[in-house]
């Protein structure tokens, strides 16, 4: 009578195995939450791609030695909504980059926002997904246009 729960018993395990590296990749412990450093330097690379988007920059100290650093960032679906795209850098541009650093004290971390040397501040973070064909996380149309309130009876 034990047997017959022995299968499921052995599927229900490997599906939890086969899940776990799902929750790791996306764990944030390899970045200290509790800290913000703020870097200026020059892009190197910027990666358009999945599963996450990387920004490769140089950071040059008050010594004249050069940090390769390299920050995270989401997915490009989850960029777009926030000004994101894949010519947002290109090699040389000037930045100041706003992250959550490594924790074991290598130069890179997740980043929090970018700033241009325009002024302009792109953020990594908002408050919902963009998808192209969909309304924005404001509510706003694809075209940029706020949904129209409904008429009043």
């Amino acid at each position: 009578m034990h047997n017959r729960h022995i299968p499921a018993l052995a599927l229900s395990v490997g599906l939890l195995v086969a899940a776990t590296p799902l929750f790791a990749h996306h764990a944030n412990a390899v970045f200290d939450t509790e800290k913000k450093v703020t870097v200026k330097g020059t892009v190197v690379e910027w990666l358009w791609a999945n599963p996450h988007c990387l920004l490769r920059f140089d950071v040059t100290d008050d010594k004249g030695e050069v940090a390769h650093w390299v920050g995270e960032t989401q997915a490009p679906i989850n960029m777009i909504g926030n000004g994101w795209r894949s010519d947002s850098f290109k090699a040389g541009d000037e930045i100041t980059v706003n992250l959550e650093p490594l924790r074991n004290g290598r130069p890179g971390g997740s980043i929090l926002n970018v700033v241009l040397a325009n002024g302009k501040t792109l953020n990594t973070r908002s408050g919902g997904i963009y998808k192209p064909d969909g309304a924005k996380p404001d509510g706003a149309k694809p075209d940029g246009a706020k949904p129209e309130e409904d008429p009043k009876p």
